[in-house]
């Protein structure tokens, strides 16, 4: 201290800028990796799941290059396979607690769930869990050991540098969070805070946090303003001001994320990056949640996406990244409690949006709307019979143009009932304008994303035909519909096709609809 002390002024102002500048330099350094992304959770809860395979061809048609798991599901890792779509993978809260026990278990969790797929699989990231502190409490005294058995297992295999170790919070961890620069981690979790921060910082890892301005907003008792919430434009005297530090907020988002990075300062730990794992807006709600609508769920996923694009960072951390995932990409039916839980989604399972985002256009993620862009094709391991039933009546009643699957025709092969249905189900369901109902068939029917035409054998939908529509009004056969069991005329054998198509069924025939 004497010796500082005898220090000339400019050469003590220097060490003390130093002194400020280099934790922030660092910080920077672990934060510019790569620029702002905006990633997708794939969650499952879903009546009609689409497959793996269709999951994929959304997310490409979406220019989505980033999606986070909420496991390590074998079939959606394989189609994730040589995409280049960045994947983060979960250990699902109830493995954390043989997994944080055994340094064997997570070595083999990671055999088993990561060597198997790397490298034709990218994954770069294990999310340990979900929300561990708060919905599983009594794992979080090995949450942090479970993170430290993972990460030894991914340094033996030489993947360390590739896939980050970390779990994401609640944002509500965080305590007294405005304004930003007076906010701490809930005192009673510092002996698991405290490690869990040290070991992301000697991993170069991040902090995930799970920010949702909806619940802020909800829980604020109109303390908060709905457009502040949803990063609409304020005016500057109606932008919330940190007294402490005068940082202006124009939005919860950026108050919240700028808490957690005070909260690790309030540890010591000020070069510790934030990634957001989840954040949205529901589009549908019951009479308690008037403000889950699909305006207010459009203007919020629109402006997040652009905001963390546009690379702006926070007030506090101005031009640092804060990657973020929407929560998510399908509606989860199936979600237990409020309405709002099963209305997350961007997407039905189908592949239609759930609302068009204000992107169009800007050649972005998400910015395509594939509203056009989704064909009817035979449901996977669809009974065979009532495939049959529903192809005759596509080509009959239905009033499709079947002849492309004539043999010889380009859309003959394959020379299957499930082949020459999809087709068949694709020229009717895009005759019809693609209305509700349309795709249905008894049940046998599903609406996908991924454009089924192959070779020569352009699918109606995919804007080329191999035929001519001719004009009517009968509605495809829905699972409400009855059938007269008319004996099939559409047949089909190992070799070739039977029987020609007959554009008109017989009259008794006619009932199947």
């Amino acid at each position: 201290m004497e010796k500082m002390m005898g220090m000339p002024k400019s050469a003590l102002l220097l060490l003390l800028l130093l002194l400020i500048i280099l934790p922030l330099s660092v910080f920077s350094a672990a934060s510019s990796g790569e620029e702002s992304f905006i990633g997708v959770n794939i969650g499952t809860d879903l009546s009609d799941m689409p497959s793996p395979s269709q999951v994929v061809a959304l997310l490409k048609a979406q220019q989505i290059r980033h999606v986070r798991l909420f496991d390590t599901d074998r079939a959606m890792l394989l189609a994730l396979a040589n995409t280049g779509i960045r994947v983060t993978v979960s250990v699902p809260n109830d493995q954390i607690l043989g997994i944080g026990q055994s340094n064997a278990t997570a070595a083999n969790w990671v055999s088993r769930n990561i060597l198997t797929h790397i490298p034709a699989t990218n994954i770069t990231a294990i999310a340990v869990g979900s929300e561990v502190l708060t919905t599983l409490p009594n794992a979080a005294p090995i949450l942090v050991s479970a993170m430290k058995f993972i990460h030894s297992a991914l340094v033996a295999a030489n993947l360390d540098s590739q896939i980050k170790v970390s779990t994401p919070h609640p944002f509500n961890i965080i305590l007294d969070s405005f304004p930003p620069s007076q906010a701490f981690f809930n005192r009673s979790w510092d002996p698991v805070m405290v490690p869990l921060l040290k070991f992301l910082q000697s991993t170069s890892s991040y902090l995930m946090l799970n920010v949702y301005p909806y619940y802020a907003y909800r829980l604020s008792n109109g303390a908060i303003p709905l457009d502040y919430a949803l990063f609409r434009p304020l005016p500057p005297n109606k932008e919330a001001v940190d007294s402490n530090t005068l940082l202006h907020y124009t939005n919860v988002f950026d108050a919240i994320v700028d808490a957690a990075y005070f909260a690790m300062d309030d540890l010591n730990f000020t070069n510790i990056p934030v990634v957001v794992t989840e954040s949205g807006w529901p589009s549908k709600g019951d009479s308690s949640e008037p403000d889950a609508t699909l305006d207010n769920a459009n203007t919020y996923n629109s402006n997040l996406i652009r905001h963390v694009l546009n690379s702006t960072g926070t007030p506090k951390h101005p031009g640092i990244a804060v990657s973020t995932y929407i929560y998510e990409l399908y509606n989860e039916d199936q979600r237990p409690g409020a309405i709002s839980e099963q209305n997350w989604g961007l997407f039905y399972p189908s592949g239609m949006p759930v609302y068009i985002l204000h992107l169009t256009g800007s050649g972005t993620v998400l910015a395509n709307d594939t509203t056009n862009q989704t064909y009817c094709v035979a449901r996977d391991n669809a009974d065979k019979k009532m495939l049959q039933a529903a192809l005759d009546w596509a080509c009959g009643p239905g009033k499709v143009d079947c002849s492309p699957l004539l043999q010889g025709n380009p859309c003959f092969e394959p020379n299957t009932v499930a082949g020459h249905a999809s087709y068949a189900f694709d020229a009717y369901y895009h005759r019809m304008g693609m209305a509700d109902g349309t795709c249905n068939f008894n049940g046998v029917g599903t609406i996908t994303t991924s454009d089924p035409s192959r070779g020569s054998c352009t699918f109606p939908g995919s804007g080329g035909r191999n035929g001519t529509f001719t004009n009517g009004t009968s509605l495809a056969p829905s699972s409400n519909s009855t059938t007269s069991g008319c004996r099939s005329q559409y047949l089909y054998d190992s070799n070739a096709l039977v029987s020609s198509l007959i554009v008109g069924l017989t009259l008794w025939c006619a009932a199947f609809l």
